[in-house]
């Protein structure tokens, strides 16, 4: 069993999410790709301070991977990332990846302006992309009162 309650699938998140708003909880969501380390673990603490609730989502996105990069190879330490955010957080969301782009899905969210060229669009032109639509996929299905990002990279930063 794991150490801390698992939402799978987008209705079960939202069910979740839907009866911590009947107590008038506000959320924080922290969005992750798993692997969790001390950076996100500190993310949680923020969120933590903003929020009664706390929505770790661990999500290994696809569309961010560009097509000479191995997604199969990321790292996946699902089990030890609960384990970490047991009493920390309050669910993690973990949904498989035909939850999060189903067949016939087509949505994109296409980053545009200063911040969405001349960096990371050289060497791998389909991240940004990938990393905008599922964060928004993300923000859309937890409907938070907050989230929390690290500083991965400074186009992200910036955006």
């Amino acid at each position: 069993m794991l150490p801390i309650s698992v939402a799978p699938t987008v209705s079960d998140l939202r069910n979740i999410v839907a009866s911590w708003r009947k107590e008038q909880n506000r959320i924080a969501l922290v969005p992750t790709m798993g692997a969790l380390h001390e950076g996100h673990l500190s993310l949680v603490h923020l969120a933590r301070n903003q929020a009664e609730r706390v929505v770790v989502s661990i999500f290994v996105n696809p569309t961010q991977f560009a097509p000479n990069e191995d997604f199969s190879n990321y790292p996946r330490t699902f089990e030890d990332d609960c384990a970490k955010l047991a009493g920390l957080a309050d669910l993690v969301f973990a949904p498989a990846v035909a939850e999060m782009y189903p067949p016939g899905a087509a949505t994109t969210i296409m980053p545009a302006g200063p911040a969405a060229v001349g960096l990371e669009d050289r060497f791998r032109p389909t991240h940004f992309e990938g990393v905008t639509t599922v964060v928004a996929k993300l923000l859309i299905q937890a409907a938070p009162d907050a989230a929390v990002f690290g500083e991965k990279d400074y186009q992200q930063l910036t955006s």
